[in-house]
């Protein structure tokens, strides 16, 4: 009884130094900061203290919320098109060989443009506003999408086809159950690398197509008077959505009719 109590308080004193290290890390990287702001010599990069100065200003302006909801809002419509548009097609061409070889050549010359690279032409035919910056989102998410889906579908084990078959499955079925719970495990890994994409478009797109959002505040308070203290807030705030969106796409890994698709630790 007493060796089965000192396991489990070895392994709840070692589950309490696992949590805690992230929270040191970034104790010792904010007092990092805090040493480099002050030593400057040009005292330009703002401290801890003043970022949250200036997230304070922020919200006493009611202006967090309203870009955070502009830059969400944007990225939620560039993104979920994206997704309904590219992972039916990108199922359909990885799964036909013809789709494959009729799509393909576009795919490779389009995949390596910079999403970045079609703003003068959003800007043309959207005007500056949501729009432009929904479109620019939509085209940095849909080929990153299309790529992995097909790929997915390319992948997947002859024996689950082969077997659905002997099973008498039809081709509607076979999609439905054999295609799509093999290839979600891939799809979870695609959509959580193309929203970190979608969000440092939106981010960038909102510097130049948009008049509100978080990428807008940056270069507005860099240029309203050099408020650095509101150029960094904005790149904090900027990498905690990132970082929550990012740990919301993996929650879907946990989901139980997907666990199948990871291995345990």
């Amino acid at each position: 009884m007493s060796s089965t109590k000192e396991r489990a308080a070895r392994k709840h004193i070692t589950n309490a130094g696992t949590a805690l290290r992230p929270l040191v890390f970034i104790f010792a990287l904010l007092v990092l900061w805090e040493f480099a702001a002050r030593h400057q010599p040009a005292h330009l990069l703002p401290g801890p203290w003043e970022t949250a100065g200036g997230i304070a200003d922020l919200v006493r302006h009611n202006l967090l919320l309203k870009y955070i909801v502009a830059s969400l809002f944007r990225v939620t419509w560039g993104f979920v098109l994206a997704a309904v548009l590219a992972i039916p097609l990108g199922l359909a061409i990885g799964w036909y060989r013809r789709a494959e070889m009729a799509f393909n050549p576009i795919i490779q010359i389009l995949r390596p443009i910079s999403p970045l690279a079609w703003i003068p032409i959003a800007i043309l035919w959207f005007g500056v506003g949501d729009l432009a910056a929904i479109f620019l989102i939509f085209i940095g998410s849909f080929l990153p999408l299309l790529v992995t889906a097909a790929n997915a579908a390319r992948n997947v084990p002859d024996v689950h086809v082969n077997t659905g078959r002997n099973f008498g499955l039809g081709p509607a079925r076979l999609l439905y159950q054999v295609l799509y719970p093999a290839v979600i495990p891939q799809l979870i890994v695609g959509l959580r690398i193309t929203l970190g994409v979608a969000w440092l478009v939106v981010v960038a797109a909102e510097m130049i197509a948009v008049n509100s959002g978080l990428g807008f505040l940056i270069i507005d308070a860099r240029n309203a008077g050099n408020r650095y203290d509101l150029v960094v807030a904005g790149m904090v705030i900027i990498g905690v959505i990132g970082f929550l969106l990012d740990v919301g796409m993996r929650s879907l890994e946990r989901v139980k009719s997907f666990r199948w698709g990871y291995s345990e630790d």
